[in-house]
């Protein structure tokens, strides 16, 4: 079953029910008892994990098959060891 938020506009007082869908929206505040709430509208907390799933619903536009992480951190890496490198040989 669902989580729904709700803000009573009279007294500021914020609450969560456990609803089925079909249910009808609360309208009575428990608070304070008046017919002032609203539901609030918030973020979930569902979240796609795993290599098949886009955060932004695009797929990556290189061929191929390879992720951006991937080469990204190798050409880090490479430029890492070669800066390195060349402060080794200017301290010697």
């Amino acid at each position: 079953m669902p989580i729904y938020e709700y803000e009573c506009t009279a007294c500021s007082h914020a609450f969560e029910e456990w609803q089925k869908i079909s249910d009808p929206p609360v309208r009575k505040c428990p608070k304070c008892g008046k017919r002032k709430v609203e539901r609030v509208i918030s973020a979930t907390a569902f979240t796609l994990k795993g290599g098949g799933w886009y955060k932004d619903l695009y797929s990556s536009s290189k061929k191929g098959g390879g992720s951006s992480d991937g080469g990204g951190s190798s050409t880090t890496s490479s430029s890492e060891s070669s800066g390195s490198s060349k402060a080794a040989a200017s301290a010697e």
